[in-house]
């Protein structure tokens, strides 16, 4: 078994890239940000890989289909192998809310960690609603978590409740990632 692998199946590395996925509002930007902060790696929001089409549908309240998400996915993951073939870490969110887009995002990188930003409706709904300046109208939260396949153990998830503050949750990660 290599280290990755080690790495994986019990014997934790910290990883090469940091995944973060939730709904929208579960606070995913803000922990990439944090994140980047703290840990002085790269940061990219996934609505950053969309292109102009997917922008348009989702301000227009109409939920994306796997087709529109497939070169969304691929340009996730490109970036992804980018930082790791250079030897570079980061950090990028993505609400990759089916098992299938994280198979994309994750596949066989073992140095890539999943960050699960879990919450209840009624709490993110809040959040939705108080945002500004978003492309993702509220309208389009149900829709999220009907699609909303949570991650098993098979996909080693650190799972975090978004209930925590934003603080508790940067340490909460960092600790259990062993990136501190």
């Amino acid at each position: 078994m290599s280290d990755d692998e080690a790495g994986r199946a019990g014997n934790p590395l910290p990883p090469a890239v940091i995944v973060v996925m939730g709904v929208a509002s579960s606070g995913k930007t803000s922990l990439g940000e944090r994140l980047a902060e703290r840990l002085g790696w790269p940061f990219r929001d996934a609505d950053s890989f969309h292109p102009p089409e997917n922008v348009a549908k989702m301000s227009a309240g109409t939920p994306l289909t796997d087709v529109d998400r497939k070169p969304w996915l691929a340009a996730i993951a490109a970036w992804i192998d980018d930082l790791r073939a250079s030897g570079r870490n980061g950090i990028v969110t993505c609400s990759a809310l089916k098992k299938a887009y994280r198979d994309v995002i994750l596949g066989d990188r073992p140095d890539v960690a999943l960050v699960y930003l879990k919450g209840s409706r009624e709490l993110i709904g809040a959040r939705m609603a108080a945002r500004q300046h978003h492309f993702m109208p509220p309208s389009l939260l149900d829709s999220q978590f009907a699609t909303l396949e949570e991650p098993g153990p098979e996909e080693n998830p650190l799972v975090v409740t978004v209930e925590a503050t934003r603080e508790a949750i940067v340490e909460q990660v960092v600790s259990e990632l062993r990136l501190g």
